[in-house]
């Protein structure tokens, strides 16, 4: 399978459908939608493009994306490809200075409106950047036939075509290398286990500057003729500082999703809004505003196993998987028939996998990375035989579900001599009510510690007793958080400690334990 001809297979098949779907919030905070591109205008206009951009910087050249979860980003997507160029997406949470970092090797700089605040802010720091910057508007180029000075790319010559970067132990991210062969069959691999309507219209809620979510937003859409469904464009994406997924709950609803992949916090915003809907009828349209639930993903973090459980006992299943940029995202995925909650599921068809001695799992596939562009100590390794040292601890059963316990650079080690790992453990604390994000730690230290950003801090003391009783009914005394740090929720502390999927920054936790001790005294 290739993603450009599939794409372009649809245009020809299904011309007039929708590709692109956004909506729009009146002064009332209604919504409606409006089909923004059908397949043939989306093919038109970034045949175009395409072609104005090899006229400026040639073939194989790397090209930035600064934009926001706005159609811009997909048209910019897809002429990148018809033009044979590098990708390389720059998330708007980075700091100036990491974005410099990206974009040092790029020959031009595609941004949209939310994009080109964001260099603005940039460049008021200090900061360089390239000169050469082209806003985007989806719409704003007419439609002709498709420009003689395009040189398409070759979908049987495999290549370089994204360089996604992910958070390191640098402040400078480690830049993951994507081959198109390896989109491909990892896109094909998805297709084997989805079925053919399902991502009608996936509501993209993610920011796209996440390969997961261009993978699950663009590629399984329009490789079956479904649409992408976009938020306004004003509406920050889940990640964004200060945004709380339970404030994206009413655009579930409006969009009337298909398929949407789910950040571990929206799965219990999801949980908590179908329990308090209690033995009501109408819980599928309540939710959903449609009558059968969408076909829901989850990762990039773990998700509590009882919070899973409660939503697929309302007959609201949701898959939780497991990937890495460096397999082009996703390597396990739960599935329907074959969903053991409390997993990461079984291995995609292309992917094999093996636990080493030590617990590391490891996986071989057809959708390996090419390499790094910078490296970074986190980076992982590809032995002689081909398997990927993922760096995560990991079991498979007997089944071959494949469970995630921890990375073996986070594991913890007591003074006591007591191995933990802090990713599930995080996981089960989130569930204490008031918790919105836990962060363990305590290497080397004779107890645990853990932060944990709750909703008011007018309840600490509440909190608190919460956090001892789920500790004494639910762990062991190892388990046990004898002195936990409450902070109160706020993008400031969410920026600083976590990333936009929600990964703690670990090594952040000591410095800004020592702030918060200097400004207590």
């Amino acid at each position: 399978m290739n993603i450009l001809n599939a794409f372009i297979g649809q245009a020809q098949r299904r011309p007039h459908a929708a590709a692109i779907i956004q909506l729009r919030q009146d002064e009332n905070g209604l919504f409606n939608e409006e089909v923004r591109c059908s397949y043939l205008a989306l093919l038109e206009e970034a045949r175009q493009l395409a072609a104005n951009l090899q006229a400026q910087v040639g073939m194989q050249a790397q090209v930035g994306i600064v934009m926001g979860n706005t159609p811009e980003w997909v048209l910019a997507d897809i002429a990148l490809q018809l033009a044979d160029l590098t990708e390389v997406p720059v998330p708007l949470a980075f700091s100036g200075e990491q974005a410099a970092f990206l974009l040092q090797n790029c020959r031009l700089v595609l941004t949209d409106a939310a994009g080109a605040q964001r260099l603005a802010e940039w460049q008021a720091t200090g900061t360089e950047l390239p000169s050469a910057i082209l806003p985007l508007r989806l719409g704003a180029t007419p439609h002709h036939a498709e420009p003689a000075r395009l040189h398409p790319a070759d979908g049987a010559q495999d290549g370089v075509i994204k360089i996604i970067h992910t958070s390191g132990t640098t402040s400078q991210p480690k830049g993951v290398m994507i081959r198109r062969h390896g989109l491909d069959a990892l896109v094909a691999s998805l297709w084997q286990l989805a079925q053919p309507d399902d991502y009608q219209r996936y509501l993209n809620l993610v920011p796209l500057s996440l390969l997961i979510e261009q993978v699950t937003a663009l590629y399984m859409p329009l490789t079956s003729g479904g649409a992408v469904v976009m938020p306004p464009d004003d509406m920050p994406p889940l990640g964004h500082p200060g945004v709380t997924a339970v404030q994206r709950l009413e655009v579930i609803h409006a969009a009337r999703p298909s398929a949407m992949t789910l950040t571990p916090a929206l799965v219990e915003a999801l949980a908590e809004r179908a329990v308090s809907h209690g033995d009501r009828p109408g819980l599928m349209p309540a939710l959903f505003g449609r009558e059968h639930a969408p076909l829901l993903a989850a990762g990039g973090a773990p998700v509590d196993a009882e919070v899973l459980q409660r939503l697929n006992a309302l007959n609201i299943p949701v898959y939780q998987g497991y990937g890495l940029s460096e397999n082009s995202s996703v390597a396990t995925w739960n599935a329907r028939g074959a969903n053991r909650i409390g997993t990461v599921g079984k291995p995609l068809p292309h992917v094999e996998v093996k636990i080493a001695d030590d617990g590391e799992l490891c996986l071989r596939s057809s959708s390996l990375f090419a390499g790094y562009s910078s490296e970074d100590p986190s980076s992982c390794a590809i032995d002689d035989e081909g398997w990927l040292h993922t760096g995560d601890l990991a079991t498979q059963d007997a089944d071959g579900f494949i469970s995630i316990i921890g990375r073996k650079k986070t594991l913890i080690i007591t003074a006591n001599g007591r191995n933990i790992s802090p990713e599930w453990l995080e996981s089960a604390y989130r569930t204490v009510p008031g918790v919105q994000q836990a962060i363990v730690y305590g290497d080397g230290q004779q107890f645990l510690g853990g932060l944990f950003v709750v909703d008011d801090m007018r309840e600490a003391p509440a909190i608190r007793q919460a956090i001892a009783a789920y500790a004494r009914d639910h762990l062991n005394e190892i388990e046990f958080i004898p002195d936990p740090v409450l902070v109160p929720h706020s993008a400031e502390i969410m920026a600083r400690l976590f990333t936009v999927t929600g990964r703690p920054r670990r090594n952040a936790v000591n410095a800004f334990l020592d702030q918060l001790e200097t400004v207590t005294a």
